[in-house]
């Protein structure tokens, strides 16, 4: 009896010990497979950035479409006393819904148009792409141009011959898109804050600090943009030659406030029709990046290149109110061809980000467009701070366009002073170590 218990008890451990090295040896091929994956997947990414190189991939992060409110949101969840500011949570069934269906299925049920990109060649390809969101466009409708050619545009203005120049460096606009039918308000877009606006950041700007160095240039590729209150008429598509009725207005007030703050600025207003022969509106971006080169040339610290458009849509896509004042809403655009894209967006979302701190509704994002949907490089290659910025749509005021164009002057000197102290500070870091080393 003795002897079979102990038989017994050594094939019971025996069977528990296979049991146990069974499990390890899954275990262990578990943990090695895993590891492996995410190996090659951090290879995968390398590789990515190194040989890709069209940007469209890369940009179309997840995180990267994720507003700051939804993991404001997400950690008011788990922590009781986070503050909060008023208003639809991010969490709310209509927005979960929206929003899980979309990545399931990249149907935007807001959108029918997306559905049918789905199921037409090319369509799809076409659309700009969502960088990062914004408070102001919640159902991430991208920014819509509408061109007429130059002839049509002005009935007043003798049209100039368009004889297409022997080097082009753009592709064709996208055909017109029919307008909107009568203003509709876009749930999150216009509302009311009771928050007072404030500055965008504590930076002070003290007036003429650069003693007259112009640092920022502002210019216009598509001069003509026009907004119908200015012109006292209703239009899908208003153009205007006159500096005080288009895009240039909105230059004008920029640059006030620039160089009010004592930021050193530029502003063009070359309508290219009226000053290039041959004029062909498809090679808008040529002649002005050849402004834009001009003006370095002769101003050694440009660096802050602004383009300032509109879009095209109406007045209830492209309006918020904040403390009771209506702003017009900005689309940040960035151009894919450019393969230094991330710098010029890393800019671009340092104006996003503080315009969602202090006037949440502002911006409507940032999107990349490829040359399918115009130029795709936007004159961006010229410097890490060079950007496109479209205000308002055709339906803005001139209180709404000033209210926004002063905010973005604002934040622009901000951002300006602020790499100009870093600059200083890091200079008189590097003097003190070398004064301390010639002691020593």
């Amino acid at each position: 009896m003795k002897n079979g218990f102990r038989l017994w008890n050594i094939r019971k451990w025996r069977t528990k010990m296979l049991r146990m090295l069974s499990m390890g040896r899954t275990f262990l091929l578990l943990v090695i497979g895993s590891f492996l994956f995410f190996v090659m997947l951090g290879l995968g990414g390398i590789a990515e950035n190194k040989l890709n190189s069209s940007p469209v991939s890369s940009m179309k992060g997840f995180a990267g479409t994720l507003s700051s409110r939804f993991f404001m949101d997400m950690l008011g969840m788990e922590v009781p006393h986070l503050d909060k500011e008023k208003g639809a949570s991010t969490f709310s069934g209509e927005k979960m819904t929206t929003f899980v269906f979309q990545m399931l299925t990249s149907v935007n049920p807001r959108d029918p148009k997306s559905l049918l990109a789905n199921e037409m060649p090319g369509m799809g390809s076409n659309d700009p792409v969502l960088l990062r969101s914004a408070a102001g466009n919640q159902n991430m409708v991208p920014p819509e141009d509408f061109h007429l050619p130059p002839e049509a545009e002005d009935p007043n203005e003798k049209p100039a011959k368009t004889e297409p120049p022997k080097q082009t460096d753009q592709t064709p606009q996208t055909p017109a898109k029919e307008p909107e039918p009568g203003p509709k308000k876009e749930p999150g877009n216009t509302g009311t804050s009771k928050q007072e606006p404030k500055s965008p950041s504590k930076t002070e700007t003290p007036p003429a600090a650069n003693s007259g160095k112009k640092v920022v240039m502002i210019y216009h590729s598509h001069p003509r943009e026009a907004y119908n209150p200015l012109l006292s008429k209703t239009s899908d598509n208003p153009s205007s030659t006159s500096p005080e009725k288009n895009v240039m207005l909105v230059g004008k007030y920029m640059a006030d406030k620039l160089e009010k703050l004592g930021v050193g600025t530029v502003h063009s207003e070359k309508d290219y029709a009226n000053t290039v022969n041959g004029y062909n509106y498809n090679f808008s971006y040529k002649y002005s990046r050849q402004t834009v080169k001009e003006a370095m040339a002769q101003n050694g610290g440009l660096d802050y290149l602004i383009d300032i458009h509109r879009d095209s849509q109406r007045h209830a896509k492209t309006t918020t109110v904040i403390d009771g004042k209506s702003f017009a809403q900005v689309f940040f655009i960035i151009g894919h061809e450019n393969k230094n894209w991330r710098k010029n967006e890393a800019f671009a979302n340092a104006i996003h980000e503080r315009l969602e701190k202090a006037y949440p509704g502002i911006s409507r994002g940032i999107w990349g467009k490829t040359s399918s949907q115009g130029n795709g490089e936007y004159n961006q290659s010229l410097s890490g701070n060079s950007i496109l910025i479209e205000v308002g749509g055709i339906d803005s005021t001139n209180e709404e366009l000033k209210r926004t164009a002063e905010v973005l002057g604002q934040i622009i000197a901000d951002l300006y002073f602020e790499t100009q102290n870093a600059e200083k500070a890091s200079a008189d870091k590097s003097g003190s170590a070398q004064k301390a080393g010639s002691v020593n």
